[in-house]
C-alpha cells in the first residue's frame, strides 16, 4: 500500500477532556477513506490536526515523509492539501463563479490571470454547473452550494483532497450528487479522506473505512464478516440495527423497539 498519511500514537485533548488517545492508522494514496463516529467521538478534531489547524497533539502525524508540525504555511509541501470544512455561510450575494474563483487566490498574489478564469470554467463545465455561474451564491439550495464549494477547494487542484461530513444538511438527490463527484475525483487520482455520518453511503461510494469510538480510531477490515460489522456499527452507534444487502454491499438499517 502506498501510504500518504501515517498517524502513530497520537493523542490530544482540551484542558482535561481527553478527545483522542493513542490513535494509530495509515490512509492510502488514491483511495477515498471514510472516517465514522457518532457526533463529538473526536472525527472533527483529527481533522484539524491533519489540517494543521491543531498542533498541540502528542505523537507524530506524518504527510508522506514530513512530520505534520514542521509543514509550514506558504512553505514547499510535499502534498498539496485541500480543505472542506462542515460549515460556511457568506452574507455578500458573489456569483458562484466568483466564489469558485477565489479558490485560486494562493496563485495569483494580486489579480486572477486568464488561467485561473479558465481553469474555474472548466471545473464548472466538468461538473455540469455551468448554469449556475452567474446566480448568486446565497441564492443556492444547500446542495448547490455545497458542490460550488467543492469546486472552490478543486480549483486548488489539492493532492489530498480533506472533506468534513460533505452531505450533512443536503437531501438524498444532493448526497448521491456529491459523493459521485467526490468518487470521480478518487478515480482520477485524487486522495481523499473524509468524516461522515451514515454508513450506508460510506459503504456505497468508499473504498477504505475507519470508525471512531471511544477516542480511538478503529479500521474496518475488508474481510470483516456481515455480523461482525453490525456488532462494531451497533456498539459505535449505540443503536440495535438490521443487517441488509445491497447488491453485495452491506447495509444497515436502526430496529425500531
Amino acid at each position: 500500500m502506498n501510504t500518504i498519511i501515517s498517524i502513530e500514537q497520537l493523542s490530544f485533548g482540551y484542558g482535561k477532556e481527553e478527545v483522542l488517545k493513542n490513535v494509530n492508522a495509515t490512509f492510502a494514496k488514491g483511495k477515498l477513506s471514510v472516517i465514522l463516529g457518532r457526533n463529538g467521538s473526536g472525527k472533527s478534531t483529527l481533522f484539524k490536526i491533519i489540517a494543521g489547524l491543531e498542533k498541540n497533539y502528542q505523537g507524530n502525524l506524518w504527510i508522506t515523509d514530513k512530520e505534520r508540525r514542521k509543514i509550514k504555511i506558504g512553505t514547499a509541501s510535499p502534498v498539496r492539501l485541500g480543505f472542506l470544512t462542515q460549515f460556511h455561510q457568506t452574507t455578500f450575494p458573489f456569483t458562484v463563479f466568483d466564489v469558485v474563483l477565489t479558490g485560486r487566490a494562493s496563485f495569483s498574489r494580486f489579480s486572477p490571470k486568464k488561467s485561473d478564469y479558465q481553469e474555474v470554467e472548466a471545473l464548472l463545465q466538468k461538473f455540469n454547473l455551468t448554469h449556475l455561474k452567474d446566480k448568486a451564491y446565497t441564492s443556492l439550495s444547500g446542495g448547490e452550494r455545497q458542490l460550488a464549494l467543492l469546486c472552490r477547494v478543486l480549483v486548488q487542484k489539492p493532492d489530498l483532497l480533506m472533506l468534513d461530513e460533505p452531505t450533512n444538511h443536503l437531501d438524498l438527490h444532493y448526497q448521491v450528487a456529491v459523493l459521485e463527484v467526490i468518487r470521480q475525483l478518487v478515480n482520477e487520482g485524487t486522495t481523499v479522506l473524509c468524516v461522515m455520518h451514515d454508513p450506508n453511503l460510506a459503504f456505497l461510494f468508499g473504498d477504505d473505512f475507519f470508525v471512531m469510538r471511544q477516542n480511538e480510531l478503529i479500521p474496518v477490515s475488508q474481510s470483516m464478516e456481515k455480523d461482525e460489522l453490525k456488532q462494531l456499527l451497533e456498539d459505535t452507534y449505540q443503536v440495535p440495527l438490521l443487517a441488509l444487502d445491497n447488491q453485495g454491499i452491506p447495509m444497515f438499517a436502526p430496529q425500531l423497539k
